[in-house]
């Protein structure tokens, strides 16, 4: 006999089961996705068509996102604010009954401060939910039309940044990671290009492509492709300084390659080897 168990439901989190014509009241954090409104999720979209309130950073989130919004919505712009100042005011509008959208760029997974505001809300036992966006370093490698992972070349995608203001665990310090010479997707360290360069540089060749992605998805986006040698200068070129993404990967330029899911001679649970003939 097959027995089944059910999670037990956290109050805290908002159920994401049927759509509703209004929003509970609670807090949604919504991924913006890097900048392109059609790139935000279906759900993404109908919770900022439902939203009493807005709360967004107007430094990271276009404002073509907006376009969404209700009317009559309360809009919040926190690119001055402290978080402080942010989730009290996010805890008081639910309070009142309001559904209030906190809209993160990109996916609030990455280096979105989430946990700090979560920690509140769990706090305050105020209900919320996270809800995905797409990440710049997808919306990068799909305007380039790569793929991240070929096999028999690289299989492996890192996320992480230079220290800075924010420091890095030493076990993640940049040149350790740069050991694998996987793709590596390097986040807010435009402004440390050339020491991020000269860590790379310890172990990927210099002629590897790196793409120089900036402000990908919004109106004045620019992506190059240059060798590492050329990362720094290029950047300092263009004076780039913020929303800049670095995509390093061998996968750049990789030559034509064949994956076994798609072989012939691959069989798996929806594609069986064939019966050999008696």
């Amino acid at each position: 006999m097959t027995q089944t168990t059910s999670r037990p439901t956290d109050s805290r989190v908002v159920s994401a089961s049927a759509p509703q014509t209004s929003l509970a009241p609670a807090v949604y954090i919504v991924g913006a996705g890097p900048g392109d409104p059609e790139l935000l999720t279906v759900r993404g979209q109908r919770l900022l068509q439902q939203a009493d309130v807005v709360v967004y950073a107007n430094s990271l989130v276009p404002e073509q996102i907006l376009g969404w919004v209700r009317p009559d919505a309360e809009q919040i712009r926190t690119a001055s604010l402290t978080l402080e100042e942010i989730v009290p005011l996010m805890i008081d509008r639910v309070r009142a009954q309001k559904s209030v959208v906190r809209l993160q760029s990109g996916d609030p997974s990455l280096y979105s401060a989430i946990h700090e505001q979560v920690q509140v809300l769990v706090e305050a036992e105020v209900p919320f939910e996270v809800v995905p966006g797409i990440s710049a370093f997808q919306a990068a490698a799909a305007k380039l039309n790569v793929e991240l992972t070929i096999p028999g070349l690289v299989q492996s995608i890192i996320l992480t940044r230079i220290s800075g203001r924010t420091q890095v665990p030493e076990t993640e310090e940049l040149a350790s990671l740069a050991a694998h010479q996987s793709s590596l997707c390097l986040y807010l360290s435009a402004r440390h290009v050339e020491a991020a360069q000269a860590k790379l540089m310890e172990h990927y060749p210099a002629e590897t492509p790196v793409a120089i992605a900036y402000r990908v998805g919004w109106p004045d986006e620019r992506i190059e492709v240059v060798p590492l040698s050329e990362m720094a200068a290029t950047t300092q070129a263009h004076n780039l300084i913020r929303t800049t993404l670095y995509l390093v990967s061998p996968a750049l330029q990789a030559a034509p390659a064949r994956s076994r899911l798609y072989n012939p001679s691959h069989s798996h649970l929806f594609r069986p080897r064939p019966a050999r003939a008696e």
